[in-house]
């Protein structure tokens, strides 16, 4: 009865005649919440493991010159979110040996974990950073102690399976990518990591994964895309809310761009996280 009393003590605010139903007078109320900041980029060192594989002559060379003081200027607004903690994306302790040659005098590889995270490292003071990558549920269970019995189900459900497909919009995103490339090589970091991480952009980008491969069958597509790309990100969203320990906390998630439709969507439904947006920090 006590309980029940509670409850309904807390719902009142959202019930009073006249007010606006909001749950987050609940949920959120006036606490402090750890603040995120998901940054989506493209991946500097263009390993060519993607569906999409930019053309040589469109990719950017973030070593240039022009690039690294283009560089700078993301940077300068990326620190304005007072990161304390960042995550990246990969698996391994091998991380931080890298960051320990880097401080050693190695020079910066081309890739963004340190092109952008350690440089950020330096700048606010971190001692640590978290790889925070996962592997998707399909493969546990291929590599799993009972992977004899799941093996011929996934192999059945995989069976004609592709990330594309020859359907219209396949082919329309086809001509979105090479939009993208297009734009990247046009455009200064800011501007490219401002486009990129464009709500309707990432909404959009993430619809991707809705066609394609996932018009297979009646539901196969479907349920591949729940065990492989969309298990792996709620996988890498729990490594996140793992790292963010502390209403205090300020967490800057490095992460290829084409994670962030689900990233983005997870965080802004969790009550958690307060999201902040690089638009925000840029004043746009």
């Amino acid at each position: 009865m006590k309980t029940s009393i509670a409850l309904l003590s807390l719902l009142t605010p959202l019930l009073s005649t006249g007010q606006e139903f909001d749950p987050d007078r609940i949920l959120v109320g006036d606490r402090e919440r750890p603040k995120v900041l998901l940054l989506g980029t493209f991946h500097f060192a263009y390993p060519g493991l993607d569906a999409h594989v930019t053309d040589r002559s469109k990719q950017v060379d973030v070593l240039a010159d022009q690039r690294q003081r283009e560089l700078n200027e993301l940077i300068d607004v990326i620190m304005r979110f007072k990161p304390n903690k960042l995550c990246v994306e990969t698996k391994g302790a091998w991380l931080w040996h890298e960051y320990q040659e880097y401080k050693a005098g190695k020079p910066l590889a081309r890739n963004e974990r340190q092109q952008l995270g350690f440089r950020i490292m330096d700048l606010a003071g971190m001692d640590t950073l978290y790889a925070v990558d996962e592997r998707p549920l399909v493969l546990d269970l291929l590599d799993g102690p009972d992977s004899s019995l799941h093996k011929p189900w996934i192999d059945r459900l995989y069976e004609g399976w592709d990330w594309g497909g020859d359907d219209l919009l396949t082919q329309l995103y086809d001509s979105l990518y090479e939009a993208h490339d297009d734009y990247e090589a046009g455009h200064t970091l800011l501007e490219n990591f401002l486009a990129m991480n464009d709500p309707h952009v990432l909404d959009r980008d993430f619809g991707a994964y809705l066609n394609g491969g996932f018009l297979l069958g009646e539901h196969a597509g479907a349920d591949i895309l729940s065990i492989h790309w969309y298990d792996r990100n709620l996988r890498i969203y729990r490594n996140i809310k793992r790292v963010a320990s502390s209403p205090e906390d300020r967490v800057l998630v490095l992460f290829g761009a084409g994670h962030m439709g689900i990233l983005k969507h997870l965080a802004t439904c969790d009550p958690y996280f307060e999201p902040v947006t690089l638009h925000q920090l840029a004043g746009k």
